[in-house]
């Protein structure tokens, strides 16, 4: 495997009247990372947060790394102010229409590492030219808009695809998964080559959550 198994907890399952309480407890389970998603009610039926949110969490103290996940039909319009605001990773997705290279690479002019989206629907080969140009890809394992969806199974098999891809070229990027991940599903996504794990409802609801970043960092 190329990297250690790391858990992303995502904020969407936190509580929202106590956003930075909710990142604190993330740090303090253990976890280093993050998972901020971002929905504009045109490409994911919800709405969450927006720049503020990560800019006023990183005012409360976070210091973990944000993993930003841009869910809008226009993501190349919002990078700047994500970046801004505190994000350390912007992943976009591949299935609007917009310049998605130019957009990873202004991603990356910004100082932040960059990522590519693939929904349930979308091939793996939609994504295939930007492997190279990419910190991580995340394979949404829900069709995203709401929490506590139940985990696809039939994703793995992209998720293989893909991580045959990272080996046979030599790339280094980290491939995360998102959607009903927790410590059963995380170890079949382990099995087929993930090696990220957002985890929201799981996570939050864990009686003791070090013990559930302990389970997942020891995949």
């Amino acid at each position: 495997m190329l990297h250690a198994s790391l858990i992303a907890p995502s904020l969407l399952a936190g509580d929202h009247a106590n956003l930075a309480a909710s990142a604190q407890a993330v740090a303090q389970s253990g976890a280093t990372w993050l998972h901020v998603d971002i929905m504009d009610g045109h490409f994911a039926p919800n709405l969450t947060f927006g720049p503020e949110t990560a800019a006023a969490l990183r005012r409360a103290g976070s210091k973990v790394f944000f993993d930003t996940h841009l869910m809008l039909a226009e993501p190349q319009k919002y990078i700047e102010a994500f970046a801004k605001a505190g994000a350390n990773n912007i992943s976009i997705h591949i299935e609007p229409t917009y310049d998605h290279r130019g957009t990873l690479a202004r991603i990356r002019q910004l100082g932040c590492q960059c990522g590519i989206v693939v929904n349930p629907g979308t091939s793996a080969a939609s994504i295939e030219t930007l492997l190279s140009e990419v910190d991580l890809v995340l394979v949404m394992t829900v069709q995203p808009g709401f929490g506590g969806q139940p985990f696809r199974r039939d994703m793995l098999p992209k998720l293989r695809t893909i991580d045959g891809w990272r080996k046979a070229r030599g790339l280094k990027f980290r491939l995360e998964v998102d959607g009903g991940i927790d410590l059963a599903t995380a170890a079949e996504c382990r099995a087929a080559g993930a090696d990220t794990f957002v985890a929201g409802t799981s996570f939050f609801k864990a009686d003791n959550k070090a013990a559930f970043t302990a389970g997942i960092a020891a995949l």
